[in-house]
């Protein structure tokens, strides 16, 4: 009853936000990024030392020993489906319901700031409502140490673990809204240290990290008792001048699963609906992950592709491997372009340069992506998915945005090919 509560709170909140968005949007004139990378919406006050006009955030407090920066995003979505006879008794068969409605995917409060000291040192702290496992737990938070003699940053805390782009970049600012299914067997986040370095002249980049569960062993996401992780790459095209850029990495990882012991189960890139593939329980000591990564942006259009196979040393299960990808394309019809961060090597928010609260079109993104994954290795049949998916995005403003999206999918489970279309839909507030 309580949890029903909270939901239909939340709920209003965010629908109350989105109406007060408009009138928010005419006081902004420009952005600013302090050095985490948060971004905040600046406008001038007067001075009443000096008398003259300065620029601060609206969302900006100076503390004296540290800045502020407090912000807050939520997810609302919608999702409905259609199978065929085939579809609904793989259903049956694995005991899952696929039912439509709303649902809160996400909801966060966040802060950040940047402490008053010599050597650069920002921090930031995160608090989200998950919608799948309808509670909240503590998100991205911990410390950012500015290290020029070592060519980066270090970042200590709870943090995502670095592995593929596609997981390491905001959710709010993907152009999909769900990553890919070959994802699923790496957790959104770990606890522990990473390095992030970029030599600017070579274009190489590099983010790795060691984590260990210490501290969130009883939390929903943490699958693993320590985990070693390294993303390295290069940029061999990069020009902010024309917005193009070539983004191309490879990820390894290591790490030893929770009790000795996982289950691989899987959604379809659909936040509310139930898994889809399931590899059951399973004995396992080890598990090696390995991962490939290209991207090309080319100012209004962006390409991209990633494939990952996970191995788990269980000889119990035949040693299991499991592969799966993506091809993502995307073009943004109003002129707009991915920015790139060369610190998370990842893309962040679009800049919309005609908001429709000033009078303008907003932003406009057609986006078309085919994924795969297979659980099917060694001794374990839990399943193959292909799907496809074809997408519309519409950019208000920086803060509010629509997903518009349609999927078809295909599920080889239990000796049945069964399809289903996606009908989903998704409001984006990001404050």
């Amino acid at each position: 009853m309580k949890k029903h509560l909270l939901k239909r709170t939340l709920l209003l909140y965010w629908t109350v936000s989105f109406f007060l968005l408009p009138f928010q949007s005419f006081c902004q004139e420009e952005k600013k990024i302090i050095p985490d990378g948060t971004e905040g919406q600046v406008h001038e006050e007067i001075d009443t030392a000096s008398g003259k006009k300065v620029k601060k955030n609206w969302n900006t407090y100076n503390l004296g020993f540290t800045t502020l920066v407090i912000g807050a995003g939520a997810l609302i979505d919608y999702a409905a489906y259609s199978q065929d006879e085939e579809g609904k008794k793989q259903m049956d068969s694995a005991n899952v319901e696929l039912k439509p409605g709303f649902d809160i995917r996400d909801s966060r409060i966040v802060a950040s700031g940047k402490l008053n000291t010599k050597r650069n040192i920002t921090w930031k702290a995160g608090f989200m409502y998950d919608g799948e496992n309808d509670d909240w737990f503590l998100r991205e938070t911990g410390i950012m140490v500015a290290v020029p003699e070592l060519w980066g940053h270090f970042f200590i805390g709870r943090t995502k673990e670095g592995f593929s782009q596609s997981k390491v970049q905001l959710g709010y600012a993907g152009e999909i809204i769900e990553r890919h299914v070959a994802l699923d067997p790496i957790p959104i986040l770990a606890d522990g240290v990473k390095w992030l370095g970029f030599l600017p002249r070579q274009r190489i980049f590099w983010n790795i990290g060691v984590f260990t569960d210490w501290i969130s062993k009883n939390e929903s996401f943490s699958t693993y008792s320590s985990q070693f992780i390294a993303r390295i790459g290069c940029l061999p095209v990069f020009s902010e001048a024309t917005k193009t850029n070539l983004h191309v990495a490879v990820n390894i990882r290591m790490a030893h699963p929770e009790d000795d012991k996982t289950r691989v189960r899987s959604r379809p890139e659909a936040g509310n609906g139930p898994y889809f593939m399931d590899s059951g329980e399973f004995p396992t000591t080890k598990s090696t992950h390995l991962g490939g990564e290209v991207y090309y942006k080319n100012g209004p259009w962006l390409f991209g592709s990633e494939f990952v196979w996970h191995k788990f040393d269980s000889p119990e299960k035949g040693n299991p491997v499991f592969s799966g990808g993506e091809l993502v394309a995307s073009y943004m019809f109003t002129g707009e372009s991915h920015p790139y961060n060369s610190l998370s090597n990842s893309y962040g928010f679009v800049e919309v340069e005609r908001p429709v609260f000033k009078g303008g079109p907003g932003a406009w993104e057609l986006v078309l992506r085919f994924s795969t994954y297979e659980v099917n290795g060694g001794l374990i049949q839990g399943g193959e998915f292909r799907r496809i998916t074809p997408q519309v995005n519409w950019y208000l403003n920086k803060h509010l945005r629509l997903h518009l999206v349609y999927g078809y999918g295909i599920l080889d489970r239990f000796n049945r090919k069964g399809s289903t279309q996606f009908f989903q839909s998704r409001l984006m507030i990001y404050l």
